[in-house]
């Protein structure tokens, strides 16, 4: 039996503009339509949900933990679904869970929890994000410098594997360590290659958008920066339409300044979203926690080793969208599209938008950006 429920609100965002008093209609778990607020039909179930913004439920494609646990250190579905739920009660209904630099045994268990983890039909879960281990140590980070290494061909088949049976997986990659023909192999096969931590020059990076990467990870972090010589990932980011470009909006990782440059300058195709590049931390009190042995230490919303090196961020969705539109002024819409349908234009997938047929995946912001309701395929979301 069908079932449709109309939610009004004083602004709905569909994935590119605002609608002041408008319904978002759903039926079965899916959009069934957008109409002024006055146009519901007669006889519909309606939820008025007052003032603030109903939105499409936020997309995060760089995640590396959540709920007190960090990706790597999962061993059940049930803890890729505890990650999920961290994220999910803060808006956000899309996240890619994310494997920074380790072994290959720890990835090739990840890879398993992440296809049992779709299969199972975990919450939030969109695929995969792996983060290394096939970076320029030179640009490492945070990451553990022994553990990365180039791709062979049992990683590749891995890899390969992942994409078939994912719905989504993204690789970060430095051009200097994947040479352009693994590249092309992994974008055939679909994978979303990115370019990250590299020290790589902007002819390197052209050669890899050519050869298939698609974007970029964590724009301005650890990579080679923009000079006037030599344009290095960064003007790459920025310069080349075929990347799309993440960026973490916390004013601490980029600096404002940093921030409306690229935003100003980035030539299309190609888009700046919003990632949050999320720890173990997220959706917890903790003041410290442990990444391959070495403290993380939280401290005024940074996270950092004990030498000062940034180790992930320490903030949401909602606040970086509280960021973007604060310190950053940028319009309430180009915020949102950020952290909605850019990053699914990105994984390419029916996400980050009120149209019909796409899943009710949405999430309802009070006027500051406060969470005050999830929805996942029409459903209230509960993490309890």
């Amino acid at each position: 039996m069908t079932s449709t429920t109309a939610y009004l609100c004083s602004r709905v965002f569909d994935g590119e503009k605002i609608h002041a008093n408008a319904a978002l209609l759903v039926e079965d778990g899916k959009v069934a339509g957008l109409l002024s607020a006055d146009q519901v039909p007669v006889g519909v179930e309606t939820v008025d949900l007052g003032d603030g913004i109903l939105a499409p439920g936020l997309i995060d494609l760089q995640v590396n933990g959540g709920g007190g646990l960090m990706l790597g250190d999962a061993e059940t579905v049930d803890d890729i679904e505890r990650i999920c739920a961290a994220h999910v009660s803060l808006g956000t209904t899309a996240l890619t869970p994310t494997l920074i630099t380790d072994t290959p045994d720890v990835t090739r268990k990840v890879v398993d929890l992440g296809i049992a983890a779709w299969s199972r039909g975990v919450k939030g879960f969109h695929g995969l994000h792996l983060e290394g281990p096939h970076l320029f140590a030179g640009r490492k980070g945070a990451h553990d410098p022994n553990l990365i290494r180039p791709l062979n061909r049992e990683d590749m088949a891995l890899y390969l594997r992942a994409a078939r049976e994912l719905p989504s997986l993204i690789m970060t990659v430095a051009p200097e360590t994947v040479p352009p023909e693994q590249m092309r192999e992994l974008a055939d096969a679909g994978i979303h290659v990115s370019l990250g931590h590299s020290g790589a020059t902007y002819r390197q990076c052209k050669t890899a958008a050519e050869a298939g990467a698609s974007m970029v990870t964590h724009l301005f972090n650890a990579m080679s920066p923009l000079q006037h010589r030599e344009p290095g990932l960064v003007g790459a980011a920025l310069d080349l339409g075929a990347l799309n470009v993440g960026i973490i909006a916390d004013g601490v990782h980029v600096d404002p300044v940093a921030m409306r440059v690229a935003l100003k300058s980035k030539t299309g195709p190609g888009r700046i979203f919003i990632v949050t590049d999320a720890m173990s931390q997220t959706g917890t009190d903790v003041t410290s926690f442990f990444l391959g042995g070495r403290e993380i230490f939280r401290r005024d919303g940074t996270l950092t080793l004990e030498d000062g090196t940034l180790a992930g961020a320490d903030i949401d969705l909602p606040a970086s969208l509280k960021f973007l539109t604060g310190t950053l002024e940028l319009p309430v819409e180009a915020a949102l599209a950020m952290a909605t349908s850019d990053p699914a234009d990105v994984l390419g997938r029916p996400l980050g938008r009120f149209e019909e047929g796409y899943p009710a995946d949405f999430v309802q912001l009070g006027n500051a950006y406060e969470v005050e309701g999830v929805w996942i395929a029409g459903e209230q979301f509960s993490n309890t």
